[in-house]
């Protein structure tokens, strides 16, 4: 799976997210809050607590990789759900103060592990085992893909491409490792390769922040263009 070296290029990545989530969150009311977001089910509330609440939930893997103690990510899917549920309904000032100090948090605390805890072993809530360079990819790619979810007007075309391909590589790896995943072989609109596994899949062609929203299951794919019928992709995360 997709890894960062703990570089000061790779935090000024995510806090370049950060920046940019922030901006978006500038003049947030309480009715912006309690309305849908693009995820079925969830209000933007609901994105915007997730991405309050994962913070230190990535800081216990910190933990974990700074102390060789192990110390889950979440103590389970349904505890995870029910901390997303039960601070969703906060008003629009409070969650952005609280995704701004968590934020701040992880930053502090990615930066100030030692670089051997590094190279120690974990396991995040999605069970791959990996090193904590996993967490810059896994916290760079939820504060983009839930920046698009909240529909405050910023896109996937709006993801700087260094951003962008970490998050599509990341998102490719998954399905080369998936159980029932299609072979894919993706190529940006001049051809060029952005990612493959397996043999004989179509070509699908595309701009890379269109390609990015199919696999990532936000659209169904029609700007893309495939020499055979796009292959259904099975759940992502």
């Amino acid at each position: 799976m997709k890894e960062l070296d703990a570089t000061p290029e790779s935090f000024a990545l995510i806090a370049a997210a950060t920046g940019r989530l922030r901006s978006g969150l500038a003049g947030l009311t309480d009715g912006d809050v309690s309305a849908p977001s693009l995820l079925p089910g969830w209000s933007r509330g609901h994105v915007l607590n997730h991405l309050a609440r994962q913070a230190p939930a990535l800081e216990r893997l910190l933990e974990w990789a700074r102390t060789g103690v192990r110390t889950p990510q979440y103590a389970s899917r349904e505890a995870r759900d029910t901390e997303i549920e039960a601070g969703a309904q906060r008003s629009a000032s409070a969650l952005v103060a609280d995704i701004e100090e968590t934020a701040a948090h992880l930053r502090q605390a990615m930066e100030e592990l030692p670089p051997q805890a590094w190279e120690t072993s974990i396991r995040p809530f999605t069970g791959e085992l990996c090193t904590p360079r996993r967490i810059l990819v896994i916290r760079l790619r939820e504060l983009e893909l839930h920046h698009v979810d909240l529909d405050l007007g910023y896109g996937f075309g709006d993801i700087p491409e260094p951003a962008l391909r970490i998050i599509l590589d990341d998102v490719l790896g998954y399905y080369a490792e998936a159980d029932g995943a299609p072979d894919l072989d993706l190529r940006d609109t001049a051809g060029h390769p952005l990612g493959s596994h397996g043999s004989g899949a179509p070509v699908i062609r595309g701009n890379p922040a269109d390609i990015l929203a199919w696999l990532s299951g936000r659209t169904p794919g029609t700007d893309l263009e495939s020499s055979a019928p796009l292959p259904e992709l099975p759940r992502w995360l």
